[in-house]
């Protein structure tokens, strides 16, 4: 499959596409939950990287494949390929990014992903031109289209099983591996055969030479590699909010506020030894863009983990707070409120709909934007129980 073609380069598209996949992923797994400005602005940078990691990649391994010597690029179908990239890949992630990542949705969404990539490869082929002609094997490129589509599979999987981190991270290698496999396998079984002498390939439109291509990818490259950089920064916002929680033991919601009496917290039953238990909080903090807010737990649907902070949601949409989602767990009344996955807690009076989904269920909030939670399969028997529905099947 790598016959002839240039090692550093196969290895720096391999590298690009990963780069592209980690920062594109990053920045969708913000935009999960209700749709507001931001998070279109989210949902088009995760696009963006996405979709310029495939095209680099692709044109990186062009680069290094032994292509004849007087080949070009048409610039129209590059164009085209990369607009139709950056479609496709803004499609899928909205898909798997808002409302109830199902079965179905994913399993569309992979295939949608994998034959973008398949598509961009193809139409990206086409520009190349030269005093040759191209064949393509059918049976490897049924093989590339099924490779693309499982490893996308993959990699929306393991970047929906946690927001962060090294499944983060497993994601992205799944993305450079559906983006990468797919190229190196549909190569392999591209054949180019010499025009007979004396016959010339008549170009039609603006061409671009090897050498202007390597410019672009190099900026392009480099463009990657700094949205890389810069997803790896923490938020200042958040890290100022650890600082003053871990120095103060208060939440940086209440830093502005005025002096009161200390919080005083019931000692449990079993004495010295055990760890004191937060009392519940009848107030949440939330941060706005002019500050912090709070939030009364009345009027919380749903708490969702976002890295180690937590995003909570009103019945409107999607606010910060700084608690973790341990914590927010430890101030909310358990009578109240009830954890029903590793990522989510739910205010059981605001339930409205439940439903089996998967080897989990769904549940759906009340509110001017109702939403939906998961529930993993260890929680549905006691959410049955918490509404009442212990002898129903959901």
């Amino acid at each position: 499959m790598f016959e002839g073609h240039d090692p550093y380069l196969v290895a720096l598209s391999v590298v690009i596409a990963i780069l592209g996949g980690y920062t594109g992923f990053g920045l969708a797994a913000r935009i999960r939950g209700t749709p507001d400005a931001s998070h279109r602005l989210l949902l088009a940078g995760a696009a963006f990287f996405l979709s310029v990691g495939i095209w680099t990649m692709h044109f990186v391994g062009m680069l290094a494949a032994p292509l004849p010597a007087d080949s070009v690029y048409l610039v129209l179908p590059m164009i085209v390929s990369f607009l139709m990239c950056a479609l496709v890949v803004g499609i899928s992630l909205f898909f798997v990014s808002v409302g109830t990542a199902s079965m179905l949705r994913v399993a569309s969404s992979a295939a949608l992903l994998g034959l973008g990539i398949v598509s961009m490869h193809y139409v990206g082929m086409h520009g190349l031109a030269g005093n040759f002609a191209m064949t393509h094997v059918t049976g490897m490129v049924v093989l590339s289209v099924v490779i693309a589509i499982a490893a996308a599979y993959g990699g929306l999987r393991a970047f929906l099983a946690r927001q962060g981190g090294l499944q983060l991270l497993l994601s992205a290698i799944a993305f450079g591996v559906a983006v990468s496999g797919m190229h190196y396998t549909a190569m392999a079984g591209m054949e180019v055969v010499p025009l007979p002498a004396g016959a010339h390939h008549h170009l039609e439109g603006l061409v671009a030479s090897p050498q202007t291509l390597s410019l672009v990818v190099a900026v392009l490259c480099f463009v990657i590699a700094a949205g890389f950089l810069l997803s790896l920064v923490p938020d200042s916002r958040r890290t100022a909010s650890a600082v003053v929680e871990e120095a103060t033991g208060t939440p940086l919601a209440d830093a502005g506020a005025a002096p009161t009496a200390p919080r005083l917290r019931p000692v449990p039953l079993g004495g010295v030894g055990q760890p004191p238990h937060a009392a519940p909080a009848p107030r949440l903090p939330v941060e706005g863009a002019d500050g912090t807010h709070f939030i009364a737990s009345a009027e919380v649907r749903s708490v969702r983990a976002d890295a180690h902070y937590t995003k909570i949601h009103d019945g409107i949409r999607e606010r910060m707070c700084p608690w973790s989602i341990s914590e927010a767990e430890a101030h909310l009344d358990p009578s109240l409120f009830l954890r029903v996955h590793r990522s989510h807690i739910v205010a059981l009076s605001h339930v409205t709909f439940v439903r089996k989904e998967g080897d989990g269920a769904i549940v759906e909030l009340d509110g001017p934007s109702p939403h939906r939670v998961p529930i993993s399969r260890a929680k549905i028997a006691e959410v049955k129980a918490r509404l009442g529905l212990a002898h129903r099947t959901v």
